[in-house]
């Protein structure tokens, strides 16, 4: 392989990529890569997995799904960490009760 034509063909597909992140679509490979694997990557990173085989550019919905499936997840992981962080006070039952009359007064 040429080395000049294959850093070309990376410019230009990198080129042709507008946003800074891009989801990509993994391919099957012969080193064990799975078919259908969706990930964000930087621009240079995906020009080069393009020109080398081994993913292809995400469709609109596709990118779409991933990153609302990404936006739940964050969501959920957010709240489970709230979640760990609640703190519990035990309060006896005559204090309770102590301070339930002084209120009322």
């Amino acid at each position: 392989m040429n080395l000049r034509s294959y850093f070309q063909k990376i410019r230009e597909i990198e080129q042709g990529l507008h946003e800074a992140f891009i989801v990509v679509v993994s391919q099957e490979t012969s080193d064990g890569g799975v078919r259908g694997l969706l990930t964000e990557v930087p621009k240079h990173l995906a020009a080069r997995m393009i020109a080398d085989g081994r993913a292809s550019l995400a469709t609109a919905d596709e990118a779409r799904d991933f990153h609302e499936k990404k936006l739940e997840a964050k969501r959920l992981a957010d709240q489970e960490a709230v979640a760990s962080r609640m703190q519990v006070t035990l309060v006896p039952t005559a204090e309770l009760k102590k301070a339930s009359r002084i209120s009322k007064e």
